[in-house]
């Protein structure tokens, strides 16, 4: 009898310690956070993150429907547990700050494609030399974007991302060509005389990745120091 009471007792107690330590004190260390704000003279004049709302949000609802996470993590390692910031990925690991927001974290836990938490960071805007195929996700306009949502291999031919056609109509030309209407060629573009103009929900996951931007400096992680400058 003695021996089955220890064994209950030991069963327990190792629950309730695993209890304690995968849940009370990560809780205790981060169930508390607040967004980082910087303030002048009693004025807040930045303030990070900050919550999704209008089309950014309905896009991220694009985003996670369309199951993007299955192949696109959104996660930066710290340089001792990978490579992520050598490749490009960001400035710095990503931190739990940076997901105060997100319910659920859309974190991912396969990379057939590209890291995207900074795809939408200005690194990326306008310089073409940072697009690598193998690992930066190239940071372009809307319009770019949009083209390779639909035709994947029009910009990177070794692009293993299905086409989501779906998300976008084609439709007769009726008078002037939409300004939305993408600029495809071969055997992409349509018939004479249609166009294709993305939908709301491709719009909005649009919205979505540009807005994907986590190289916002914080207090409890340093950013990596910047490449030296070419001689």
């Amino acid at each position: 009898m003695n021996r089955s009471v220890y064994l209950f007792a030991g069963i327990v107690g190792s629950f309730a310690l695993s209890c304690y330590a995968l849940v009370i004190v990560p809780q205790k260390q981060i169930g508390d956070l607040q967004p980082q704000f910087a303030d002048d003279e009693g004025k807040i004049v930045d303030i990070y993150p900050i919550e999704n709302q209008g089309i950014v949000k309905a896009g991220r609802a694009v985003y996670a429907s369309e199951g993007c996470f299955y192949c696109h993590s959104q996660q930066v390692r710290d340089e001792q547990n990978g490579a992520d910031i050598d490749r490009g990925w960001g400035t710095r690991r990503t931190v739990a700050r940076d997901y105060l927001f997100e319910n659920p974290p859309l974190l991912g836990s396969i990379r057939l494609g590209p890291d995207l938490t900074n795809v939408g960071s200005e690194k990326w805007r306008d310089e073409p030399e940072n697009e690598d195929a193998n690992y930066k996700p190239a940071k372009r306009d809307a319009a770019w974007q949009l083209l390779h949502l639909y035709a994947p291999r029009s910009v990177n031919k070794e692009s293993s991302m299905p086409p989501y056609r779906y998300l976008f109509e084609k439709r007769k030309i009726s008078g002037q060509r939409s300004n939305e209407a993408l600029n495809l060629t071969g055997e992409d573009a349509p018939e004479e005389g249609y166009e294709v103009v993305p939908k709301p929900e491709a719009k909005d996951l649009v919205s979505y990745l540009l807005s994907l931007d986590r190289s916002h400096p914080l207090n409890e992680v340093k950013s990596a120091a910047p490449a030296p400058a070419a001689k």
